[in-house]
């Protein structure tokens, strides 16, 4: 963990996922659009004990387990100046080229262990958005999925409309 906070400041982002270090490169423009437009969407409509953060912002639930979701929505309770030691209520990953493996195996994974109610990703090149929410058993299961001009009316972790298209503005193919 102490090596993590040591890494340079050069653009990449470092993750740490029981205890394996991830690497990705600088986001490009698609997929800053979306990360910004739905944290503007979001942050329109969270309930004020709630916050909605993006990317760089770490979740350290454990020593060994340091993830930075695109977007984050945390209560206000449990954040620190520095960063968020408990499981948000919601971890978004926007696909980049080099990330879409990692977004669905690794860092679903984790997110599911540490108990992250609702977990969205979003793929700027297909203009879709897929979500899963924990089961009663603790497991991931798909609850919906949108494309392009669809709307996604969540619930969890507080009504809010998503459409797909909508996030990425005149970027939109």
């Amino acid at each position: 963990m102490d090596d993590l906070e040591a890494m340079p400041d050069d653009g990449n982002r470092y993750e740490l996922i029981d205890g394996t270090l991830y690497v990705s490169p600088a986001p490009g423009t698609r997929h800053q659009k979306v990360q910004l437009k739905l944290a503007i969407a979001l942050d329109m409509v969270c309930p004020p004990d709630l916050h909605v953060l993006t990317a760089p912002y770490a979740v350290r639930a454990s020593r060994s387990t340091e993830l930075q979701p695109d977007v984050l929505v945390a209560r206000d309770e449990d954040l620190t100046d520095k960063l968020l030691p408990v499981a948000p209520l919601l971890a978004v990953e926007v696909f980049s080229p080099s990330s879409v493996l990692n977004d669905m195996n690794n860092k679903r994974a984790a997110y599911q262990r540490l108990g992250v109610q609702s977990y969205w990703v979003i793929d700027p090149e297909e203009l879709s958005l897929t979500v899963y929410e924990l089961d009663a058993m603790g497991v991931y299961s798909r609850v919906a999925s949108v494309k392009g001009g669809e709307a996604f009316e969540a619930e969890r972790p507080f009504p809010v409309r998503v459409v797909p298209r909508e996030l990425l503005g005149t970027l939109a193919k």
